[in-house]
């Protein structure tokens, strides 16, 4: 069953009723099918006037919708023969980072994401897809592995944020994303991260410091959360809409002022609605960058990618 969000109302009312008429219509001779497409073409303009014309706080619903391409269908559209490596080897395995070696269109890589999980014991298993230290420790284990044998890191960032709880901070939880910024900056092997729903704080930046940013068109990348960005400011989730325009938290935005590197279209109706095509889409992206690091001497990679972030932010700003 098709989840709709506040602003999709109008439309979930024209899809019920094409659902009506063909119900009808399969229980007698009526025939529904100019009906039918004139109904679907007002669902497509529908569709095409909301997206256009998202706010902030909408596209945090957007990049927060559960059907959202997560990292699991990632693997299953865009790499073969992933093999997945489990363990930080200091504490154990955290299933909120899935990370192993496959074949992205040909090119031997590690890939590594944030698994938010699909059902409600998925979810669960996998931590809403917040990692722990040994999450982040594991992604650094594989980073540097990476770098050992030559090959590109693909990661795919889909996270709130770092898990919060008391133990995942008697672990060392600053100390691991640190750590893992440290590997990413550290590699003279490519790295490309995609940011495919939400970007959440240093939990993102940690497995997002790279040769190249991409992100998709509805996704959203920022140091807070809205709520925790208006209980701060205001001591009230009520100002989360206003927190999310303050934020820059869009594609759109982060492009201007140069936090990332290209905007990912999204087919009609954002990635929920065709993940398919979405992912598609972003395996060109991550193709074309790939190919245009390939071969670039590691040296020459990690100091313009070092480079590259102590630049961020002074784009747009003057």
């Amino acid at each position: 069953m098709r989840v709709f969000l506040d602003f999709e109302k109008p439309i979930a009312d024209l899809e019920g009723k094409i659902e009506e008429l063909r119900h009808l219509s399969s229980e007698g001779d009526i025939n529904i099918a100019e009906e039918v497409s004139k109904l679907q073409g007002k669902v497509e303009r529908q569709l095409r006037q909301s997206y256009q014309k998202l706010t902030p706080w909408q596209k945090v619903q957007v990049a927060r919708h559960p059907d959202r391409p997560h990292f699991k269908q990632v693997l299953a559209h865009l790499v073969e023969d992933f093999t997945p490596l489990a363990g930080d080897r200091s504490f154990g395995e955290d299933e909120a980072i899935i990370g192993g070696i496959g074949r992205f269109r040909g090119y031997s890589a590690v890939i590594i994401g944030n698994e938010k999980g699909g059902t409600t014991e998925e979810r669960i298993k996998h931590n809403f897809g917040m990692a722990k230290p040994e999450g982040y420790r594991k992604a650094r284990r594989l980073m540097e592995m990476a770098d050992r044998f030559k090959l590109p890191v693909l990661t795919f960032v889909d996270t709130a944020g770092a898990y919060p709880g008391v133990g995942a901070e008697e672990r060392g939880q600053a100390e691991a994303i640190a750590k893992s910024i440290e590997a990413c900056l550290s590699l003279q092997v490519p790295i490309i991260a995609s940011i495919v729903g939400e970007g959440g704080s240093g939990g993102a930046v940690a497995l997002a410091a790279a040769d190249r940013v991409l992100m998709f068109e509805h996704a959203i990348y920022s140091v807070i959360s809205p709520e925790g960005c208006a209980s701060i400011l205001w001591r009230s989730g009520e100002h989360a809409q206003d927190a999310a325009e303050a934020l820059k938290l869009t594609a759109q935005d982060l492009k201007k002022l140069g936090v990332i590197d290209e905007i990912v279209p999204e087919p009609l109706g954002a990635a929920h609605r065709d993940s398919d095509t979405a992912l598609s889409s972003l395996g060109d992206a991550v193709e074309a960058s790939l190919r245009g690091l390939i071969g670039t001497e590691g040296g020459k990679l990690k100091a313009d990618r070092r480079r590259k972030f102590l630049e961020i932010g002074k784009k747009g700003l003057a």
